[in-house]
């Protein structure tokens, strides 16, 4: 508590006479160090902070000294948030939107996309990520070491397990800046030494102690925890072994999946979910006392938040997104509103909520902006700069709406969702063989929240609007984006190590393939006559010419 005190006066100090910093590509001492901590799957009400009954003292330290996002918005699975946070636009332009990357991926974030650590890196910044990647695999152009991190060490995919051989699909996947980890390609459970949320934490702290300590620096740090599949040590899965599930239903598509697998026998995964979460706490633990103890921690931006929703099929993920409706793949709150934190001691009060709404995109031009770092993006930000709301809590005015979508896990059926102030509308697509159905769902969040109470009949006005601003945004897919292919090409064969997976750079050609259109002027008659079926032209708005309908010029 007097660490709380100290920070808390300190910061009421600074925040009276120090401006924030102009931008600026040359770094100085006073600039902040930056760590983003994301989780992946944890639930709103997880955390010890909202009242849960897991564990959490180092995310509770951190809502305690820092401020608390009580509407901090991300998209409801896990490729897409992480595309958004990297490059501060909408998953939409960049066709990684609807499904996450999946191993058969040929595909990641467009080489024309700038990255946040790439806008660091030029500013002097030491740049660093641990963790999991999941934004492109097939070709070194899509590594980590090539969108802005000088180290990386991790894994390139998901669904890896906490504890050696860390594979994907039967395949080595756990390397240091492409070479696999000595050591990783074997192993048993057992103890807490090869686990990998506490191997994350330990590397970080590690490299924090060894950085240049006259540079500032960016640490990106993306656990698997609490994602499938669950493992934790044993001392704390024999912690939460008695804890009941008392979850409330999702009120969402989720329920139907839990209903069945009750029926079939499966056991609540709350218990073990519980302890993945507790060793991810004990681990941000780790590298907050890194930061104390190397004296810098009061000029450091740590941010946490998850990356969706936690699962809420019951038997699979263990989550509590209370008190909101669904979970991670649904546009419900529950599946995009998640936990979050910030903390800057030096100049963010301690102890305070934001209740206005900020998203993910906003991530990179607000860190940017506070670091006194300018972006160096060419792309429009779809984010905006939330610092005025987080330094000196002023309204941020958003005009744009705010648009999420999901395609997982069945393929053509989608779940949309548009977010204009206090109005939300869900909308769910079903594509089946013969017919295409739509239903709308509108509510005030602003007076209904937990999504209760369908407004659309009273509203039709509204929802023809919104929905046709759906359909608009929709427009923006490039045609060949991610989608929901979870089974893997006929006859596909998975490599056995994904560090040599990746097609060396000095292999490729120097530009980026577009279409298989013969010329520039059939690819846009082709774009032309897709419609709002999607683009081939990247990062086309298309324009609404007289007699001519929506074209890209």
């Amino acid at each position: 508590m007097k660490k709380i005190i100290i920070r808390a006066a300190l910061a009421s100090a600074i925040a009276s006479s120090a401006p924030i910093f102009a931008e600026s590509n040359a770094t100085t001492p006073e600039q902040p160090n930056i760590i983003i901590l994301l989780a992946d799957d944890i639930g709103y009400a997880d955390p010890g902070f909202r009242g849960s009954g897991i564990e959490t003292p180092a995310l509770d330290s951190l809502a305690e000294e820092g401020m608390t996002l009580d509407r901090f918005y991300t998209t409801p699975i896990c490729s897409p948030t992480r595309a958004a946070l990297m490059t501060g636009r909408d998953p939409m332009r960049l066709g990684v939107a609807y499904s996450v990357l999946l191993p058969w991926d040929s595909g990641g974030v467009h080489t024309d996309e700038h990255f946040m650590p790439e806008s660091f890196q030029e500013a002097g910044y030491q740049t660093a990520m641990f963790g999991k990647w999941h934004l492109g695999h097939s070709q070194q152009v899509f590594h980590p070491n090539e969108r802005g991190f000088d180290h990386f060490y991790g894994h390139l995919h998901t669904e890896v397990g906490y504890y050696p051989p860390f594979n994907n699909l039967g395949g080595s996947d756990f390397q240091v800046n492409g070479q696999t980890l000595a050591g990783t390609v074997t192993g048993e459970k057992g103890g807490s030494e090869g686990y990998e949320t506490f191997m994350l934490a330990d590397q970080s702290s590690e490299w924090i102690r060894n950085r240049d300590k006259s540079r500032p620096f960016f640490l990106y740090l993306p656990f698997l925890a609490p994602h499938e599949p669950l493992e934790a040590p044993d001392e704390l899965v024999e912690k939460y072994r008695d804890m009941k599930d008392e979850r409330p239903p999702a009120r969402s598509p989720s329920d139907k999946i839990s209903r069945l697998a009750k029926v079939t026998g499966a056991e609540s995964r709350r218990p073990l979910y519980a302890a993945v979460v507790d060793a991810m706490d004990q681990a941000v633990a780790r590298v907050l006392d890194t930061l104390d103890e190397e004296g810098i921690a009061d000029n450091t931006i740590v941010m946490f938040f998850s990356d969706n929703g936690a699962t809420r099929v019951y038997g699979r993920g263990g989550g509590d997104n209370t008190p909101f409706r669904g979970g991670k793949g649904e546009v419900y709150e529950g599946g995009i509103r998640v936990a979050s934190v910030i903390r800057w001691p030096e100049k963010i009060p301690a102890g305070l909520n934001l209740d206005q709404a900020m998203t993910v995109m906003d991530v990179f031009p607000t860190l940017a902006k506070a670091a006194g770092v300018s972006p160096q993006n060419q792309l429009e930000f779809d984010g905006i700069d939330m610092t005025p709301a987080l330094l000196d809590n002023k309204e941020v005015s958003r005009d744009d709406t705010i648009f999420f979508a999901s395609e997982i896990p069945l393929y053509n059926s989608f779940g949309f969702t548009a977010i204009d102030g206090d109005w939300k509308l869900v909308q769910w697509l079903t594509m089946d063989p013969m017919a295409t159905t739509v239903t709308h769902e509108l509510y005030n969040l602003a007076e209904d929240p937990g999504e209760y109470n369908n407004l659309a009949s009273k509203h039709p006005g509204r929802v023809g609007k919104m929905s046709q601003e759906i359909l608009d945004h929709r427009a923006l897919y490039p045609i060949n984006g991610t989608r929901a292919r979870i089974s893997s090409p006929p006859g596909w064969h998975p490599p056995k190590d994904w560090a040599s997976y990746p097609r060396p750079v000095s292999e490729l050609q120097e530009l980026p393939a577009s279409s298989m259109a013969p010329s520039k002027r059939s690819e846009h008659l082709l774009d032309y006559l897709h419609g709002d079926r999607g683009r081939l032209i990247y990062n086309c708005d298309p324009l609404d010419i007289p007699l001519v309908g929506k074209t890209c010029i």
